[in-house]
């Protein structure tokens, strides 16, 4: 498990939820729009937003859209997006909540060389520290915190000279900044490994975790499949990079990267979420394909009994064709709808049956009464007790 830090008064790490983010597309200096989007983010699910800062002059107005939004009733934490100007970071970490900076554009100077010897590459190194030292003062006394975030195809030439555009390279660089920040005693860090092939963005994430684990540091990671693109392709790369690392125990915070408006992004999110057990958002369905053993309409059953348990957060529901497979293959659901005839249907509760041979036409309302009826009475028995 990772340390939990602190993001304005959302806590993350260390058990927290898993947090949903994403970033504005609008011109940080139109503060209305940017204002107007981040409700929409919120609204739609986001829990953290960030805003790019490409100058210190935009970064100065992301407090005016803090003011604008917390007079509005709005105190999502804003993380401020910085690539190469370190003053921007400054002013931004005495504003917002975080700032998120990339090692391969930040201090690292990029000047064309190609080779480095142990002595140049570690003299580097050391002026990275220096570099870093105005921004870890001014993010310790304002109590900001900081996301380390590594990109695949933006990794340094210091780093390129020594591990190529690899994931060793996107975890070596990674864990250099880490280690600066804890010499300077700073830990309200955060890690990201991004990249738009899934492979990379996975490998380099695992590696950078048995790194920083090795080195006894346990800080958050947020995960994210980045320019994972539109539409059916964005959505499974997204799932794909995300789910197998949340699977693995790896990732405290997640972004979907879509090139669609991002409050788009936050549904799929929890869908990842709730789809690896990560973050339980909604209730779940455990329904078949369905064969020739099916005797029942179980396309319109599912979607009907979709639409009357939506509110049912947590409450897995078995829709299963025939008696075949449907007991023993939705051994997790809590409820059960089974077919058991020519229109007919069984209901369960776990593994025991409830009713049986229902006439399809009755089937769906019986079910979703027996189960608020049901849920309602173990709520009694709580407070009983």
């Amino acid at each position: 498990m990772s340390r939990q830090i602190h993001i304005g008064g959302l806590t993350l790490g260390g058990g927290a939820p898993v947090r949903v983010q994403s970033m504005t597309n609008t011109d940080t200096m139109d503060t209305q729009a940017t204002v107007e989007q981040t409700l929409r983010m919120v609204e739609a699910g986001c829990e953290l937003v960030r805003i790019t800062a490409p100058d210190a002059r935009a970064a100065e107005n992301l407090g005016r859209i803090k003011e604008e939004l917390l007079r509005r009733g709005c105190e999502v934490p804003i993380v401020a997006d910085i690539h190469f100007n370190p003053k921007a970071a400054e002013v931004a970490a005495t504003l917002v909540e975080k700032v998120r900076v990339n090692p391969g554009n930040y201090t690292d100077r990029n000047t064309g060389k190609l080779e480095f010897t142990e002595q140049e590459y570690n003299d580097e190194l050391k002026r990275i520290g220096e570099r870093m030292a105005s921004l870890i003062d001014i993010c310790k006394r304002h109590h900001t915190a900081m996301r380390i975030g590594t990109n695949h195809g933006s990794l340094s030439e210091r780093i390129m000279s020594r591990y190529g555009n690899t994931p060793e390279g996107m975890a070596q660089s990674a864990i250099e900044f880490a280690e600066v920040c804890r010499q300077q005693d700073f830990h309200d860090l955060v890690f990201s490994m991004k990249a738009s092939n899934v492979k990379v963005m996975v490998d380099s994430t695992r590696l950078f975790v048995s790194k920083m684990h090795a080195l006894g540091m346990d800080y958050p990671i947020h995960l994210g499949v980045t320019e994972a693109g539109d539409g059916m392709q964005g959505r499974l790369k997204s799932a794909a990079g995300i789910g197998a690392l949340l699977l693995d125990g790896i990732g405290d915070t997640i972004r979907v990267s879509l090139t669609e408006d991002p409050e788009r992004e936050m549904p799929i999110a929890y869908d990842i979420l709730q789809a690896v057990g990560a973050r339980i958002t909604q209730p779940e369905y455990i329904a078949c394909p369905s064969c020739g053993r099916t005797q029942y309409d179980i396309q319109t059953a599912l979607r009907e009994i979709k639409e009357k348990t939506k509110h049912l957060v947590g409450v897995k529901i078995g829709v299963m064709g025939c008696i075949v497979n449907g007991p023993g293959e939705m051994v997790d659901a809590d409820y059960g709808y089974v077919g058991s005839g020519r229109g007919k249907i069984t209901l369960y509760k776990g593994k025991e049956v409830v009713k049986r041979d229902i006439d399809q036409k009755d089937a769906v309302d019986e079910l979703v009464t027996f189960i608020e009826r049901d849920l309602k009475a173990s709520v009694q028995e709580i407070l009983k007790a």
